[in-house]
């Protein structure tokens, strides 16, 4: 991590202190220090504060700290989040072998996309890569557009005030633009990214709301600009739409 991206130091110490126990299930003040070469007493403090959160345990015999149910809690949390991947594979699979084209898995994080599955047709099992936690901006991305257009009013707004740089020559940069892309997006229930993160490359993405009418995640269908004439943007389209359909039923 860059230095100018630490904003609050005595929240990164702490959380480098929570991540020895990565390596080390149980672990002692002293160990600690010395691992990160930081005072004694500062290394108990912020045990101590850890400990009256539920994020660690004390064995009063040993002295030792271990994770506790806090961040057992906390993985729970990400793990319902990202259980999501285990319903829409089996579908993105089909829409990949139906389409001919790769299929992509993403969730919003503020502003951002994380992905989380990339799914290639059969005959392209070859070149399927690891895509788990990889960002793009939401304006700039089918599957990022696909989510920003059913954001609440208030939070969208506030994502399009944000800087818009250019990826590519058509990225769209203007924020008046930007808003009236979303509201198409909306209206036809799909994004369109016309090369618009990468030259050469289109897409097309549709949202996956949950059963309160949230934003969930969100697919898309992505290959070389010179395959995604209009009508073939429809067809695939068409497809997407009856297996986002299939998915939401499940959630």
């Amino acid at each position: 991590m860059g230095e100018h991206e630490v904003k609050v130091k005595s929240l990164q110490k702490a959380l480098e202190i929570l991540n020895c126990f990565i390596n080390k299930p149980r672990l002692g003040v002293t160990e600690i220090s010395e691992m990160l070469d930081l005072n004694k007493s500062n290394v108990h403090n912020i045990l101590s504060t850890f400990k009256s959160m539920n994020y660690l345990e004390k064995d009063e015999e040993s002295g030792k700290y271990s994770l506790g149910i806090g961040v057992f809690e906390l993985c729970q949390s990400a793990g319902d989040r990202f259980s999501i991947r285990n319903i829409v594979m089996p579908f993105m699979q089909e829409i990949a072998d139906t389409t001919g084209e790769m299929v992509y898995l993403a969730v919003p994080h503020e502003d951002e996309v994380i992905y989380l599955e990339a799914i290639y047709p059969v005959e392209s099992f070859n070149l399927m890569r690891v895509i788990l936690g990889e960002r793009a901006r939401m304006f700039c991305t089918g599957i990022g557009k696909a989510m920003m257009a059913y954001l609440p009013d208030g939070i969208r707004e506030e994502y399009i005030t944000r800087d818009l740089p250019a990826y590519t020559e058509n990225t769209i940069t203007d924020k008046d633009k930007l808003r009236e892309e979303l509201q198409k997006t909306k209206l036809r229930g799909y994004a369109v990214d016309n090369m618009e993160h990468e030259f050469g490359v289109k897409c097309v993405a549709m949202p996956i709301f949950n059963r309160r009418g949230n934003i969930e995640a969100a697919i898309s269908v992505s290959g070389p600009s010179l395959r995604f004439s209009t009508e073939r943007i429809e067809e695939i389209a068409a497809v997407m739409n009856t297996y986002v359909k299939k998915i939401q039923e499940r959630l």
